[in-house]
């Protein structure tokens, strides 16, 4: 079965907009998880512009399901990562400057890195995932750092969706099977929403989780957030 992260990075922004605690984070990540959500997943930045360091230690005392922090394994990340100990930590190569996740790693080129940083990691039970473009290589070169899964980059299937989805989709099938032939788990996530998530999961063998934050929090505005938790399930459970 397909699991469904809520990230909800985009809740942390706007109560950042005005100071305060409205929207209460913490509040969100309990009812997310009452809606039917299986997973949480944040990414702290330096900036802490959206989830701050302390959310993240607030959040561990209440989340109940999986939770899952995204970030660049800089020090002062790897050392809230151990704090924490979290069930799954993904890894992503953003820069500190970036808006959000552009790419995936260089898996061949970052390889000695990724596999002293997983190890850390390992050491305290924490499941790992590296995030990558929907690259056959790449894959290939993230299983030998002992990752115990990928999460692909949508971006590219989700901007291509609508003129061509099944060229748009066609690269990360192959990807997903050589994930399946090297033994690691399978995730997903980046631009994945209402429109384009049940062909996605429908055509991605060993598709474990997906991560969904902007497009989930923007359509709660329109849908209410318990409905529409429940209207992605759907997608991923059809």
């Amino acid at each position: 079965m397909t699991k469904l992260s809520v990230n909800i990075n985009k809740i942390a922004t706007i109560r950042n907009a005005r100071g305060g605690n409205t929207p209460n984070l913490v509040e969100t990540a309990i009812n997310c998880e009452r809606f039917g959500a299986q997973g949480i997943t944040v990414h702290p930045r330096p900036d802490e512009r959206h989830i701050r360091y302390a959310d993240v230690y607030d959040l561990k005392k209440v989340v109940k399901t999986e939770f899952n922090i995204e970030g660049y394994p800089s020090e002062s990340f790897i050392k809230l990562v151990l704090d924490v100990v979290p069930e799954q930590v993904t890894l992503v190569p953003d820069p500190p400057e970036a808006i959000t996740s552009s790419a995936g790693w260089d898996t061949e080129k970052n390889q000695v890195f990724l596999k002293e940083v997983i190890a850390k990691f390992h050491a305290k039970n924490i499941r790992v995932s590296i995030f990558v473009n929907p690259d056959e290589n790449m894959v290939r070169h993230a299983a030998t750092t002992g990752t115990d899964r990928v999460e692909l980059y949508t971006e590219p299937y989700a901007s291509n969706y609508e003129t061509d989805k099944e060229t748009a989709i066609e690269p990360f099938i192959a990807a997903a099977k050589v994930a399946m032939e090297c033994g690691i788990g399978l995730n997903a996530g980046h631009d994945l929403s209402l429109v384009n998530l049940e062909f996605f999961k429908k055509n991605i063998p060993g598709l474990l989780e997906v991560s969904i934050g902007h497009a989930l929090i923007s359509d709660a505005l329109y849908y209410g957030l318990e409905n529409t938790i429940q209207l992605y399930l759907r997608k991923i459970k059809s």
